[in-house]
């Protein structure tokens, strides 16, 4: 059994797409996912399972517009994965200046090198970024809403979510509390 990050972009934002997580928790347990857990209302689940990834991306979007009606892009990362996310991080957390935030955006697929060539021209920002595999890692020097970096990058056309670091640190150690508690 794997224990998985499922992060559902786009829900309980601004009032749109509503599900409440005791709702999805039981629509995720409906379909066999094991010991469920969210964390926050922005779409955050984690669970166990056998099944291979791809088959259960789909299978957690078919049931999600099955159950409350709308399409929502998932995007799932292993236990393994989402800490690899950690260590792979260029910034340092603990040396950020007073304003500065640290995002990862976590996308469905790797941009492949033609899409990534099809990016705007980038020099003239003021955030930093860094793009490994399927994560975007995002050092904002402003408000992440005031930035324009990530409205560019979302040319790559893989659906992609946000986390802020904080999230992304809290979601590593839920995993890895029900990865060491597998028996």
């Amino acid at each position: 059994m794997t224990i998985y990050l499922a992060l559902l972009r786009g829900i309980n934002v601004g009032g749109h797409k509503k599900i409440k997580m005791a709702d999805l928790k039981q629509t995720l347990e409906s379909i066999g996912l094991s010991r469920v857990q969210t964390y926050i209302q922005s779409g955050n689940v984690l669970f166990e399972s056998a099944e291979e990834p791809v088959r259960l991306q789909t299978k957690i979007e078919e049931e999600i517009h099955r159950v409350f009606g709308f399409q929502v892009p998932v995007m799932l990362r292993t236990s393994a994965e989402l800490q690899r996310v950690l260590d792979h991080c260029p910034y340092s957390p603990d040396s950020l200046a007073e304003g500065d935030s640290i995002h990862v955006s976590f996308l469905t697929a790797a941009p492949t090198q033609a899409e990534i060539e099809k990016l705007p021209d980038l020099s003239d920002e003021t955030d930093e970024y860094l793009l490994l595999g399927r994560e975007i890692y995002y050092l904002f020097h402003q408000r992440m809403p005031d930035s324009k970096l990530p409205i560019k990058l979302q040319k790559l056309g893989a659906p992609a979510t946000v986390r802020n670091w904080n999230t992304v640190t809290k979601l590593a150690a839920l995993a890895k509390a029900m990865d060491s508690s597998i028996s």
